[in-house]
């Protein structure tokens, strides 16, 4: 019997509001999509039974079921599964491959993994011979997540290449970006940091496009991801940016697992009250939605947190236990690992070794995540250790620490290989401890090299600019110039700063996904670096830190000991009053009395870090050349003004390793010499043009020619390089501290730009010689950037400088390299006449 014209309009109205419901619930607005089902259910007589045309009971059913979806996102599982399961008298025998695909679908949301895994897997064949190419294609990259979640990457990435490939065909543009959103997870699950965030940001120009309600969503994954590599300051901001955009939203599963991972980022800084609470929020949330799988994971890391902070650390071992049973129980078996550590780290806490030693008997599963497979070697060394098994304290620490290695060899961006070392912190700490308990001075000195500066050892990789990227810098040298003007005529310019600070994090998250080699250099021994030492008639000292106390190991032709110095935060006020002391002598001429107190104020500070830094040493440390390795705030020290250094060459490394690479790397043949000129500085022209009556073959830029561009390519490879130019520590930014030039600033990311590392850079002005210093004394900085790019030796202010004791100071400098001198010797001779210049020698020396 043929239909009416009205009924057929209700059937095509009705499916239109089905196309709605759809598009609302994939671009992430279930209570939107929610209200045009129910509008569409209407329609078609819902609740009343489905009309007597097929087509009718089969749109019915197919507004059910997605009505299903939308409810359980929005936090009402019950009614969700009560509408699915009515829809039996509705399905004909070719839909119930869909009906399996949205039980599936539910039960992934409520977090029933194992059950969605067989439903999916019945559905796929049924779909497949109904043509169902829709509901394949979702049936896939939702089975994909289950065995992401499940930690099977290789299937997981498999059903996303089929599921995208169909949806391309479909035209399905939400599905594609979804396709490369789980890639993304399944790349970060694999440890491929970089690689995961450039499938994010693909999927995140599909959602921009199509589903901007899935951009929160996103957010949380590239959060985990800079969690992941150590990077959880800017993992919050990132996450902080997003959490408030899920309101009205309706997409509470997501909103609860946004604050379970908000928790994991206030418990990697440190933060364990705001960990307990986001935890605790995020708990209440998914117990509301009957998911005990997520409940129990964010019950975990609340229970991290309290331990942490020092709470129910009797309780905790039994708690943990009981949890990784659960865990394990709902197929969650990753997380019943980390709650199997940490029942052993609360043994270990309460002395009970052997107990300990039961929970991690247990070989980790094939798919446990680094960060759990870390979290194991520690705890195994500390067992070893408790147990005064030192070998196996070294066994375990070591095969950690290669672990992380290898993952760090994957990163391209030093802002990764840098950050990453917070993974490890606990590993070399756990090998230090115990080999300061031995005693030995090569078994000391190598878990020193293994704590620090392990980024150096990473194979250095060349971005590739990309056009977004290139017009992202050209605007921020363009802005950083008007900012600039704007802070010389008193003023500030808040627009251009937020604009700038905008494209500073948007160069940083494109220069995130460079992947790295896979290389990395051998650490030194300390027997060819004693060998290096006395070729070169130098001795080391290596600080590190025990507790608040700094300690020092010497080495030296004849020596290699371990001697106990002051206090750190004595030492560290110090270096802050010091620094502060010379920014103030490096301005404008002070009245009499006040530039008196001030440099007495100095020379006090002087003696206060000679005294807890040097005087223990001077028994052992002879009239050698030394090369100096600090640890933490001492990468600020300004060696040579201290009274026992003056007029001895002394050169700064971020570790042995580095320094002894740089001393057997090849020299490179006699190169050109660069000389720049950078505006607003009063005798940088006068510095420059005396120097080049020392250099008469080299280029020298100078007013308008001292551009960004020109000096970058004639950096590149160049033997000696000198600029006298305002320079800007960015303690915030690192990598975008600068030197202005005459167009905009040369920043600390182009550095990564050169083909070829200039052998020598001296940057004569300003503060350009501090670092910030991260866990495992991993550097950033402008300085540091030189050396990250094979820069053998830089020298630079480690506070601000006078200008005109700058010129001075630098043609001597000069004027000893021309005649042979090394860049330490020559820097130690040059700053006799001037005790308070806070210049330093970075690298090989």
């Amino acid at each position: 019997m043929p239909r009416e014209p009205a009924e057929e309009a209700v059937e095509a109205r009705a499916r239109e509001l089905h196309r709605r419901g759809l598009e609302a619930l994939n671009r992430g607005r279930p209570l939107l999509g929610a209200r045009s089902l129910r509008a569409g259910l209407r329609l078609l007589g819902w609740p009343e039974p489905a009309g007597r045309w097929p087509e009718h009971r089969e749109l019915t059913f197919r507004l059910l079921g997605s009505l299903a979806a939308a409810e359980v996102a929005c936090g009402n599982s019950d009614r969700g599964f009560a509408l699915l399961d009515g829809t039996g008298a509705l399905i004909a025998e070719h839909n119930r491959g869909v009906l399996l695909l949205q039980r599936g679908l539910l039960l992934t949301m409520t977090g029933r993994v194992e059950e969605a895994v067989r439903s999916f897997d019945a559905a796929v064949p049924l779909l497949e011979r109904a043509g169902e190419r829709v509901a394949l294609a979702r049936t896939l990259l939702n089975r994909a997540f289950i065995h992401q979640i499940a930690g099977q990457v290789r299937p997981a990435l498999a059903d996303l290449a089929r599921s995208e490939q169909l949806s391309r065909e479909l035209g399905m543009t939400v599905q594609v970006a979804k396709s490369f959103h789980g890639r993304g997870s399944c790349l970060l699950l694999a440890g491929d940091v970089p690689g995961a965030l450039r499938a994010f940001d693909q999927a995140e120009q599909g959602y921009a496009e199509n589903a901007d309600g899935m951009l929160v969503v996103l957010a949380v994954e590239k959060a985990r991801a800079l969690l992941a590599a150590g990077l959880a300051v800017d993992a919050a901001e990132v996450l902080d940016a997003a959490l408030p955009g899920f309101a009205g939203l309706g997409m509470t599963q997501e909103q609860a697992e946004a604050e379970l991972t908000r928790a994991q980022i206030a418990l990697a800084v440190g933060d364990h009250a705001a960990a307990t609470r986001w935890a605790a929020r995020a708990r209440r949330r998914f117990r509301r939605r009957r998911n005990e799988a997520w409940a129990a994971v964010a019950a975990l890391t609340r229970l991290r947190a309290e331990f942490a902070d020092g709470r129910r650390a009797v309780a905790a071992a039994g708690t943990a236990s009981e949890l990784a049973e659960r865990l394990r129980a709902l197929g969650l078996d990753n997380d019943a690992e980390a709650a199997e550590l940490l029942a052993a780290r609360a043994h270990l806490s309460r002395g009970q070794v052997d107990l300990a030693a039961e929970r991690v008997r247990r070989q980790p599963g094939r798919r446990s995540r680094l960060d759990t497979r870390l979290q194991r070697h520690v705890v195994r060394a500390r067992i070893a250790s408790a147990r005064g098994d030192h070998p196996a304290t070294f066994r375990h620490a070591r095969a950690g620490l290669v672990r992380l290695a290898e993952h760090r060899s994957h990163f391209g961006s030093i802002d990764l290989q840098t950050g990453v070392a917070t993974l490890g912190a606990e590993l070399a700490r756990a090998g230090l401890d115990a080999a300061l308990a031995v005693g030995r001075p090569a078994t000391v000195f190598r878990w020193l090299e293994h704590s620090r500066a392990q980024a150096f050892r990473s194979r250095a990789v060349h971005p590739t600019d990309d056009p977004a990227t290139v017009d992202a810098v050209a605007e921020l040298r363009q802005l950083s110039r008007v900012a600039r003007a704007s802070e010389l005529e008193g003023r500030r310019d808040p627009v251009a700063a937020r604009r700038c600070a905008e494209l500073e994090r948007q160069i940083r998250a494109q220069s995130w996904q460079t992947s790295g080699t896979g290389e990395h250099d051998a650490q030194a021994e300390l027997a060819e670096v004693r060998a290096e030492l006395a070729a070169a008639g130098t001795a080391l000292v290596s600080f590190f830190t025990v507790g608040t106390r700094i300690h020092a190991f010497l080495a030296g032709d004849r020596v290699a000991r371990i001697v106990a110095l002051g206090d750190l935060p004595t030492v560290t006020e110090s270096i802050m009053r010091l620094r502060s002391d010379l920014d103030v002598l490096s301005g404008r001429a002070l009245p009499a009395p006040l530039d008196a107190a001030v440099r007495t104020s100095a020379r006090r500070q002087l003696g206060v870090l000679t005294e807890h830094l040097l005087a223990p040493l001077r028994p052992s440390l002879g009239d050698e050349d030394l090369v100096v390795v600090p640890t933490g705030p001492l990468s600020g020290v300004p060696w040579a003004l201290l009274p026992d250094l003056r007029g001895r060459p002394v050169t700064v490394s971020p570790s042995a390793t580095v320094w002894l690479s740089a001393r057997r790397a090849a020299l490179a043949p006699p190169a050109g010499t660069l000389l720049v000129a950078g505006p607003d500085l009063e005798h940088a022209a006068d510095e420059v043009e005396q120097l080049a009556r020392i250099y008469p073959e080299g280029e020298t830029l100078v007013g308008a020619d001292a551009t960004v561009e020109s000096a970058i390519k004639a950096l590149d490879g160049c033997g000696i390089a000198h600029f006298a130019a305002h320079g800007h520590h960015e303690q915030d930014s690192v990598l975008f501290s600068r030197l202005d030039l005459a167009d905009g600033p040369l920043l600390a990311y182009d550095i990564h730009r050169l083909g070829a590392a200039p052998e020598h850079v001296i940057l004569a002005s300003c503060d350009v010689g501090k670092t910030v210093v991260r866990a495992g004394d991993e550097m950033l900085g402008f300085t540091a950037a030189l050396l990250y790019s094979g820069t053998r030796t830089v020298v630079s202010s480690v506070a601000r400088m006078n200008d005109h004791a700058a010129v001075g100071v630098m043609t001597a400098y000069h004027r000893a390299l021309a005649r042979g001198a090394a860049p330490a010797r020559a820097l130690a001779d040059a700053t006799l006449t001037e005790p308070l210049t806070p210049l330093v020698c970075f690298g090989s020396g």
